[in-house]
């Protein structure tokens, strides 16, 4: 039996105090404060959800130990953690930092970063969503903070023995490429500062480095009715600035979600195949659903209906099948997610489906 590598993506804002999440969550606890304070806004709104395991702090590395060893046991075995960098210095560390690294059975699960390099806006505070384009901190970084960077990551995190490897080399998923080239100065910049990490990486023991993109399709989310269609750079640019590989964050970013799961289905297939355009491998994703009314205070759209965890199995079987069918470095599916609870989007138990979607996991990849 083939041996796959299922991978979540987790959001780090389920902590403890840290001192400048206050900024968006006041009450200390990250974005449980705004999951606690969810609302139906329409009669058979599945909101509010309760989490089963409580309102835990993922920084704790007792907590991190469950999750660890429930997400083993269900076919997740790797988590990739949006990691990010705001104010010359990284923000929301913490949770990998102290819980996962500091949890006792760490070596059971695979991990590695994904650079969440867009702008910090006030879409993260309840209080203030409608002013969703306000930027609190920029995304944006210049070559001597790239570099930064870069050393942090390489000595923090690449050396760590259950850092994910391609063909042993670590793998590291950029979110925003435009972005990433806006702060660098173009395309030949950012070019340059890539091979220039590359052998940094080389330089530090490895054979290379594995550098992911994030893949946006045509339906990218419109935020406060703007088109982010600087989210999707060219299929030349892309292969111009030498990635390794693609894959997806969420099938927001593809197609239209305000409908029911199977026709969502339908188009992200069809987006998979116009992967096979590209001179680089595309990792397939598959999304559990989407609903941020969380993070609003008034109704918001898209919502996406029908996602029940037998609907999510049928798109983990599609991913399944498209991995069996290609000639992939690694047979490698990621997911949407472990815990993005004000999305909608989560593997974690709760009280509407229990552990339903883990479970549609472990029936489909589970040995």
């Amino acid at each position: 039996m083939q041996k796959y590598d299922i991978a979540a993506y987790i959001w780090p804002a389920y902590t403890g105090d840290e001192r400048r999440t206050r900024i968006f969550w006041p009450e200390g606890m990250g974005e449980w404060q705004t999951v606690k304070t969810a609302e139906a806004r329409f009669p058979g709104h599945e909101w509010p959800r309760k989490p089963l395991w409580g309102y835990v702090n993922e920084a704790d590395p007792y907590v991190m130990e469950m999750e660890i060893n429930a997400a083993v046991a269900h076919g997740v075995n790797v988590f990739i953690y949006d990691w990010y960098w705001y104010d010359n210095r990284p923000f929301l560390e913490n949770c990998l930092n102290d819980g996962f690294l500091k949890a006792k059975n760490r070596d059971r699960m695979k991990f590695y970063l994904m650079w969440a390099n867009h702008d910090a806006t006030t879409c993260w505070d309840k209080r203030t969503y409608d002013a969703c384009e306000e930027v609190v901190w920029s995304g944006k970084v210049n070559r001597q903070q790239f570099e930064t960077i870069c050393h942090r990551i390489i000595d923090r995190y690449f050396t760590q023995p259950n850092y994910y490897k391609i063909d042993g080399c670590p793998v590291f998923m950029i979110y925003e490429l435009q972005n990433l080239m806006d702060g660098l100065g173009g395309l030949e910049a950012t070019r340059e500062a890539l091979e220039w990490f590359r052998e940094e990486v080389r330089r530090a023991g490895f054979p290379g480095l594995h550098l992911q993109h994030t893949k946006w399709g045509n339906g990218a989310f419109n935020v406060s009715g703007v088109d982010h269609a600087e989210y999707r750079p060219s299929r030349e640019v892309i292969e111009a600035v030498g990635f390794d590989s693609m894959t997806s964050y969420q099938f927001v970013h593809i197609t239209d979600m305000n409908r029911d799961y199977r026709e969502v289905l339908a188009d992200v297939k069809r987006n998979w195949t116009e992967m096979d355009g590209y001179n680089i491998p595309y990792y397939p994703h598959v999304s559990v659903g989407w609903d941020n009314n969380p993070r609003h205070t008034r109704l918001a759209y898209p919502i996406v209906k029908g996602n029940t965890p037998d609907a999510f199995k049928e798109a983990l079987l599609a991913a399944k099948e498209y991995v069996d069918s290609h000639d992939l470095p690694v047979p490698l599916i990621t997911v949407n997610s472990w815990n993005e609870w004000t999305e909608t989007s989560y593997l974690q138990p709760d009280d509407r489906y229990g552990y339903g979607y883990l479970e549609a996991v472990r029936e489909v990849f589970g040995e």
